[in-house]
């Protein structure tokens, strides 16, 4: 039994273990979102969220604690500059678990993860959220009505001047 085991194993030596996650952290920082099973979903949402903390801080030193743990300068690069500007007012959270369904060949369960500022679909859908207003009330039709005729003597004006001529 698993009783007070924290980290998932996912079947795997440590070494092999803390490589596949740094090559699924550096993948998820290029790529932005990646599909992987659930369990490795999971894993590696706790192995990177404490990286793009550290990266809000950009210096050397939280440089070469992100480098130890991902290993791939490109990767630290695209996170330091591009990632971390993004979610410098985020307190936490900044990736997203959404479950795809299951694998053809072995049913493994699927997952999507995907950094959550990056995500343009849902940020379309909260922008266009924003954009609705509320019901206005039927008083405010009835000032607008009075407005709108006043407006309309004043375009027939030019055009009674125009056949008096």
């Amino acid at each position: 039994m698993r009783h007070n085991k924290a980290i998932n194993h996912l079947g795997r030596q440590s070494g092999h273990r803390k490589a596949m996650l740094a090559n699924m952290a550096s993948s998820l920082i290029m790529h932005k979102r990646i599909t992987t099973t659930v369990a490795k979903a999971k894993a590696l949402r706790s192995y990177v969220e404490p990286l793009i903390t550290k990266s809000k801080e950009d210096t050397t030193h939280s440089r070469r604690v992100v480098f130890s743990y991902l290993k791939d300068k490109n990767a630290v690069t695209e996170l330091f500059r591009n990632i971390a500007p993004k979610i410098a007012e985020r307190p936490g959270g900044y990736t997203r678990v959404l479950h795809t369904g299951f694998r053809q060949g072995d049913a493994a369960e699927m997952a999507l993860i995907e950094l959550v500022d990056f995500n343009e679909a849902a940020l379309a859908t909260t922008a266009k959220a924003a954009k609705k207003t509320t019901r206005r009330s039927r008083a405010k039709k009835a000032e607008a009505a009075p407005a709108a005729p006043a407006q309309e003597p004043a375009a027939e004006a030019p055009a009674q001047e125009e056949k008096a001529e």
